[in-house]
């Protein structure tokens, strides 16, 4: 499984319906349960800046995690991007190979 850092920025619309937004998530996260089975969420945060929400998962391949993208954009986010995130440690190792 390799990670991914799910980045999320909420339409207008779903940033005046805040009071909603766990019945949003709720909705959104059974979709990405339901369409992608085999994604593990590691961890949910809401931040302050150009996203509203990150999202630490494990996915089996890069085709998984543009599902989960567009399953978000599906349910109202005006930008989703999924990246992939390398250990640090097998970065250094990446790095001492070159």
């Amino acid at each position: 499984m390799q990670t991914y850092i799910l980045f999320t920025k909420l339409s207008t619309d779903l940033s005046y319906e805040l009071k909603n937004r766990e019945r949003q998530g709720r909705a959104w996260m059974e979709q990405v349960k339901e369409k992608c089975p085999q994604v593990k969420f590691l961890a949910h945060y809401a931040i302050l800046g150009e996203y509203d929400f990150i999202d630490i998962y494990e996915a089996p391949d890069p085709e998984t995690a543009t599902k989960v993208s567009i399953i978000s954009q599906a349910h109202g986010a005006m930008h989703a991007k999924s990246l992939l995130a390398i250990p640090y440690r097998r970065f250094l190792e990446l790095a001492e190979e070159i």
